[in-house]
């Protein structure tokens, strides 16, 4: 996807509210603390405005995602 400009991002917070469109990512993902991947309030951004990388996430993590995202759009 090197051709696209822009990418969908999803916001991690530090609030943990345990609902269904939120995963939670841990020190083992690479965060500095406990927080979740908040699958609610998706947003286009361009590539240029992007800031630095946080973490990769594994295929695991994402597939653990699908189902949160899929809520998160209604599905």
């Amino acid at each position: 996807m090197e051709f696209l400009g822009e990418v969908t991002v999803a916001q991690i917070t530090s609030t943990i509210r345990d609902i269904p469109s939120e995963v939670l990512l841990t020190k083992a993902d690479g965060m500095p603390r406990e927080c979740a991947v908040n699958l609610d309030h998706l947003q286009t951004a361009s590539k240029g405005k992007i800031g630095a990388l946080i973490t990769t996430l594994s295929s695991s993590k994402m597939q653990q995602m699908r189902p949160s995202l899929l809520f998160a759009l209604g599905f």
